[in-house]
Parts: C-alpha cells; structure tokens; sequence
C-alpha cells in the first residue's frame, strides 16, 4: 500500500506544480478532498460555482464586480494588466470560497488557501508579462516560488489527512 500511496502523493505533487505553468487559462479545480464534505450536503453549483455556463457566468461576474465597488465598469476601457487580473480573480474568488465552506475546518484552510495562494500566483505572473520595475519583477517571482511550494505543502497535506 506504501508504493500506491507514494505515486500518489508524486501526481498530486507533479499537478500542483503544473498549476501555475498552466497560467490558469482553464477554470481553478481544487482538489477533490476540497468539494467532498460540505455543510449539509450543499452543492456548490447552487451557489454560482462550478459548472457555470452563459447567464449564471455573466451573473456572477457582475455580482462580483458590485461587490468589489466596480459594478458598471466597462473593463474594456482599463488597462489590459487590470482586465487579466480581474478575469483570473473572477476563477479564484469562487474557489476560495467554496474551499473554505468544508465541514472540516483543517481542510477549509487548506482548501480555501490553496484558491488564494493561486490567485496570488495569477497576480504575479500578469505583472511579470506588463510591470518593468526590476524590484517588482524579483518579488514577483520570489512570491511564485513561494506559493508554489505551499500548495504542494496543503494539497499533500490533504492526500494524507482529508477524508
């Protein structure tokens, strides 16, 4: 049972890693532990998340632009360094969020900051393709590196410890 456990834990490793080389152009999946133990059952697509499609993905994207104070802003007329972030943001939000409602609260933390650990790492790479300071670009990256390892950290820690 040890070898199963080990490769295991190396996928999950090895997908945590790809994470941020993927530059999350596909929809945040948190990993499974994240979505299995819900207060009463609930299923996350009820509350706007997972499985959004035309609508409820217009929805809740306006829904959280009022939220952060820009509702009505046409996003078109910022610059594109701001429009990244917020496409991104409007994936990790909705992670964050659903991770941190587990029944458990060891796995929420770890669930809702493996989301914000993303987005931090999503912030960091729009501003390596738009910012030219060098100090800003060397914590950028230092700040990559560093939540790439605390994700790799919590999802192990989930593998061995979440039901």
């Amino acid at each position: 049972m040890k070898p199963v456990k080990t490769l295991l834990m190396a996928a999950v490793a090895a997908a945590s890693l790809s994470i941020p080389a993927l530059a999350q152009e596909a929809e945040f999946q948190l990993p499974e532990q994240c979505t299995s133990s819900t207060p009463g059952g609930m299923d996350h697509s009820s509350m706007g998340h997972g499985g959004m499609h035309g609508s409820q993905n217009d929805d809740m994207h306006a829904a959280m632009m009022d939220m952060m104070g820009m509702g009505g802003m046409n996003l078109e007329a910022v610059p594109e360094h701001v429009q990244e972030n917020m496409r991104k943001m409007m994936i990790t939000m909705p992670a964050m969020h659903e991770g941190m409602m587990n029944d458990d609260a060891d796995v929420a933390f770890a669930c809702g900051m493996i989301a914000h650990h993303q987005g931090a790492i999503d912030m960091a790479q729009v501003l390596l393709e738009h910012g030219d300071d060098p100090q800003m670009r060397a914590l950028a990256e230092e700040i990559i590196e560093a939540q790439v390892a605390e994700i790799e950290q919590m999802t192990n820690w989930l593998v061995e410890n979440a039901n």
